[in-house]
């Protein structure tokens, strides 16, 4: 198998090499789309599965709203239709007829919509469409809905996972009768996130308030999650939206209190997306391929066969199937490759570019002592195990490989931290090293506009825990009171 190239030398070469050696997912012949293959697909049913189960443990319900959306619904709350507009597609015809020269297909004239539909780009304005229809009352509220689906954003620049036309995702809505409330979901559902980004995903996240420029076209305030990849770049892996009343409004959607007066419905939304796959890839992968954490693998455990001649791989297996059932029992998936097409070489490497957790190879030597090898993917280290031991051995791995995937990435962050009042130290580091950088901030737009353009570092997000600091804004001089966080991002 083929190597990479290494992080060092190209590192948007080496994701871009990665996602396809390690059979993740491909361009298709739809510019900007792409087509995930059943070993990235096999990771993101992982995030969905253990996702949609926090949602419905804080009593959220999964429903499903149309694809299309009527564009004078997206013209209804003029902030989210001027957000979204440039990266709209758009459906204006409904058949297509033979060419009359029979050079092939073409629009049929004659099949013009009515009204021209939104290939939804989010889902907030058909859904609070549907929402006027089914809140009357207090006793109608709250509403906590998700739905699985894909959404449509015409980029002009893309890459897989990270940013694609389409991709796929979870967009929770929820309705409310009070504004504390409303806070109190959108607050709710980003601890969620930030619990299985660093609880599954292994990746440390800080928890902030994107400024009034970064926030969602149409929300009053958006929460967010921030990643830090390897190559000192920050990702956003997840927001989620206090809408206020901006929706009700545009929608018309009232309910009537316990007083009896007529309130507008307070909103929230939040979404992550398949964009998770590639900070879940930039966060911990190396040089060799993938390093995936235990809770999101597709395959927990490869067991190899090292053999001569169908008599000893008839014996190993025997002893290998045995070592699969016991570990299957304790809930980790296993795979045998007991493939004669390629030889164990090979297959090590194709486990450790798919960031298979623990490899074990088993051959004669294993056979006649009783023993197994056994390889984490972390840290490369093998050992050899008492064919006794090796199950508890292999099922408390998964937990060390775990944290300590989780504790490499915390460092990485941590060591990658500036606290930085000087503004060409500033530009420095962004243009160097990368990495988030606390500094100063007047609080104005120009000035974050000013920086932006100057450094292409954006305001990340200003902490939740954001401490009281008075301090100079690093920019112009101006006063702070807290330091937020900037950094170049994908």
């Amino acid at each position: 198998m083929a190597k990479l190239t290494s992080r060092a030398e190209n590192y948007s070469q080496w994701y871009n090499e990665l996602v396809s050696k390690a059979d993740l997912a491909e361009n298709s012949d739809v510019r900007g789309c792409m087509i995930i293959k059943p070993y990235g697909y096999s990771i993101w049913e992982k995030m969905q599965s253990a996702l949609d189960k926090m949602f419905k443990d804080t009593g959220h319900s999964n429903a499903y709203f149309p694809l299309f959306i009527p564009k004078s619904y997206l013209s209804k709350e003029a902030a989210h239709v001027e957000g979204f507009a440039k990266e709209c597609a758009v459906v204006t015809h409904y058949r297509l007829k033979a060419a009359e020269d029979g050079s092939g297909l073409i629009v049929d004239p004659d099949a013009k919509l009515e009204e021209e539909l939104i290939i939804r780009p989010t889902s907030e304005t058909i859904i609070w469409n549907s929402y006027k229809n089914w809140i009357q009352s207090y006793r109608d509220l709250p509403i906590l809905l998700n739905q699985w689906a894909n959404v449509v954003r015409w980029e002009m620049r893309t890459r897989l996972f990270l940013r694609t036309a389409e991709f796929l995702w979870q967009e929770g809505h929820t309705a409310h009768s009070t504004k504390d409330e409303a806070v109190k979901e959108a607050e709710q559902m980003l601890e969620i996130y930030s619990t299985f980004a660093e609880e599954f995903m292994a990746v440390p996240v800080l928890k902030g308030l994107k400024t009034a420029s970064e926030r969602f076209a149409g929300a009053l305030e958006t929460y967010c999650i921030e990643a830090l990849m390897q190559d000192g770049k920050a990702l956003q892996a997840g927001t989620s939206h206090f809408l206020g009343q901006n929706f009700a409004k545009a929608f018309d959607v009232k309910f009537a209190t316990k007083e009896g007066t007529q309130e507008y419905v307070w909103a929230t939304s939040w979404g992550v997306s398949t964009r998770l796959m590639g900070a879940l890839i930039m966060a911990h992968s190396d040089d060799l391929g993938l390093v995936i954490p235990p809770k999101l693998a597709p395959i927990h455990v490869v067991i190899v066969p090292i053999y001569k001649g169908e008599e000893q791989l008839a014996q190993i297996a025997e002893y290998a199937m045995q070592l699969k059932n016991e570990l299957q029992q304790k809930g980790l998936t296993v795979k045998f490759d007991d493939r004669d097409t390629h030889k164990p070489g090979f297959k090590f490497a194709e486990y450790e570019m798919k960031g298979v957790p623990v490899r074990v190879a088993i051959g004669p030597k294993d056979l006649a002592n009783g023993t197994v090898e056994v390889a984490r993917r972390d840290t490369l280290e093998k050992s050899t195990i008492s064919g006794g031991e090796a199950v508890e051995h292999i099922y408390g791995l998964m937990d060390m490989i775990q944290k300590n995937i989780y504790a490499k990435a915390l460092k990485h962050r941590d060591e990658s931290s500036h606290y930085v009042d000087d503004y060409d130290e500033f530009k420095r580091i962004i243009a160097n090293e990368g990495g988030f950088i606390y500094a100063h901030w007047d609080g104005s737009a120009e000035t974050e506009e000013l920086i932006k353009q100057e450094t292409k570092a954006t305001i990340r997000c200003i902490l939740l825990d954001q401490k009281k600091e008075d301090g100079k804004c690093i920019r112009t001089g101006n006063p702070s009171k807290g330091r937020v966080v900037f950094a170049k991002a994908y």
